[in-house]
C-alpha cells in the first residue's frame, strides 16, 4: 500500500460523471477513498459521509473521489438510490486499486479472499501522499480526512 511521502501512482482517476483526474498530478489536493462494495452499510455511510461534507471540502480546495470495483451502472443506481454528489469512479479491471496497494488479503470469519481494503489518501496538488488512513472505520473517519485536508 502507497505510504505517507510516497508519490501517487501514475493512474487516471475517471469519474461515472465523466471527470479525469491523473492521481500523480491532480492540480489541487486530492482526496481518494476506497471502499469494498457499493450499497453495503459501512460503504454508504462512507459516501453520505463525504456527500455532507463536500461543500467544505470544495472551499478548502480539495477534490474528493471514491475508488471501488463495482461497475459504473452499479455506482449510478448507488448514487441515486442515496441521493449522493461525492464523485465516485469505477475500477473494474483494478487497475487503480493495484497501483495504490488497497486490494489485498482479507479474513474474515476463517476464510481468506482477496478483496478492497477500506483506506483513504490525501494527495498534495503535486502528487505527494501526505497523509493515508489503512484500514479505515468509516465513524469519524471523514471529519478527520477534513481536518487534513484543510492544513494543505
Amino acid at each position: 500500500m502507497i505510504k505517507e511521502g510516497e508519490r501517487a501512482p501514475a493512474v487516471t482517476i475517471k469519474t461515472v460523471r465523466g471527470d479525469e483526474i491523473r492521481a500523480d498530478r491532480p492540480g489541487m489536493p486530492l482526496v481518494v477513498y476506497f471502499y469494498p462494495r457499493d450499497d453495503t452499510p459501512g460503504c454508504t455511510t462512507e459516501a453520505k459521509d463525504f456527500t455532507e461534507h463536500l461543500a467544505s471540502f470544495e472551499e478548502a480546495g480539495v477534490r474528493v473521489v471514491g475508488v471501488s470495483r463495482d461497475s459504473e451502472e452499479k455506482h449510478r443506481r448507488f448514487i441515486d438510490k442515496h441521493d449522493l454528489s461525492v464523485p465516485l469512479a469505477s475500477d473494474e479491471k483494478g487497475k487503480i486499486s493495484d497501483a495504490f496497494g488497497t486490494w489485498d488479503l482479507k479474513k474474515f470469519m476463517g476464510r481468506e479472499f482477496m478483496g478492497m481494503i477500506r483506506s483513504t489518501f490525501l494527495i498534495d496538488r503535486e502528487g505527494k501522499v501526505v497523509r493515508a488512513w489503512p484500514k479505515v472505520r468509516v465513524k469519524g473517519h471523514v471529519e478527520e480526512v477534513l481536518e487534513a485536508a484543510r492544513s494543505l
